[in-house]
């Protein structure tokens, strides 16, 4: 696993929603779903985001924008259109006053809007899961990435665009595959540009730093130490641990203990396990152990967490 495999892993948990939207001018829609994170690839005419802080981003065909879900805004053919629809969390549509849309606007398979045929096309991918894992990349995105069609090339979007309007066995699973590959291509074009890129990013390269990360990112449970790190990527102990705070900003026994609680915050979420097994499985050799940890970290008991979240 790496960052972005943390990512896929912490907002896929509860699944993700594909729509292709067709619109015939004008249009405009209030969206305040609280997603985490919503992919939107403009295929056909054009579009723009409205951010309540009065940001405006024009998006044309093979445009992509990512919405990290930290404010609400307006998705719509012109910034000054009036909005009609309102978007809630779980995807659901009403009108400004509360009443539903959810079948009146349905114009074919996984396809929305008020015309079969409109003159403005798009994908619409939702990642509705929360999760601790994520926040260290999402809070490293700004409110809304934008990725001109001529700042990356890729068949993936116009595949995703032709899958969407299928149906049958299995159907899901694969455009849910399929937008996690979109997702990534998105991030690490973006990401790849030196001005964009948090540091840990670029510390995945390290021949050092980055080997010390997927040791901790796919082992948890194993009782590292800064010198058993360090031997296992052939360094010494303070050259390690002098590369890695330089790199990452944290030491690396509190980069692991946040790596660790963070995982076991997403175990709880869940309701799948007992804290004794999240215990054990990030790290820690006793509930209580993993306990104290938590509530410093977090400022609640992890069942107090659970019952918070669950």
């Amino acid at each position: 696993m790496d960052a972005l495999g943390g990512l896929l892993d912490g907002v896929r948990a509860r699944g993700a929603f594909v729509l292709r939207m067709s619109l015939d001018p004008p249009w405009s829609m209030r969206i305040q779903d609280d997603a985490p994170l919503t992919l939107i690839c403009v295929t056909h005419g054009r579009a723009v985001i409205v951010t309540t802080s009065g940001a405006v981003h024009r998006l044309g065909p093979g445009d992509v924008a990512l919405a990290r879900g930290t404010e609400h805004y307006l998705f719509a053919d012109a910034p000054d259109t009036e909005p009609q629809v309102v978007i809630h969390p779980g995807n659901r549509c009403t009108t400004l006053h509360g009443d539903d849309l959810r079948f009146e606007m349905s114009v074919g398979v996984r396809t929305w809007g008020n015309t079969a045929a409109g003159a403005d096309r798009s994908i619409i991918c939702t990642y509705e899961g929360s999760s601790a894992v994520s926040a260290r990349l999402l809070d490293a995105l700004p409110a809304v990435l934008m990725l001109g069609g001529d700042q990356w090339h890729t068949p993936l979007v116009d595949l995703l665009a032709a899958e969407a309007g299928h149906d049958g066995p299995g159907q899901a699973a694969f455009l849910d595959r399929l937008l996690d590959l979109v997702l990534m291509d998105v991030l690490r074009t973006w990401f790849n540009r030196d001005e964009n890129a948090p540091t840990w990013w670029h510390a995945e390269r390290d021949p050092v730093v980055g080997p010390a990360l997927r040791l901790i990112y796919n082992n948890p449970e194993h009782p590292w130490t800064v010198a058993n790190l360090a031997a296992a990527v052939g360094n010494s102990r303070a050259g390690f641990a002098r590369r890695f705070t330089e790199q990452i900003g944290d030491s690396p026994i509190a980069f692991l203990t946040s790596w660790r609680l963070a995982l076991a915050a997403d175990m709880l979420r869940s309701g799948e396990s007992t804290i004794a097994a999240i215990a054990h499985r990030v790290g820690y050799s006793t509930p209580f152990a993993l306990s104290s940890a938590f509530k410093r970290a977090y400022g609640v008991s992890p069942t107090a967490y659970r019952a918070s979240t669950g």
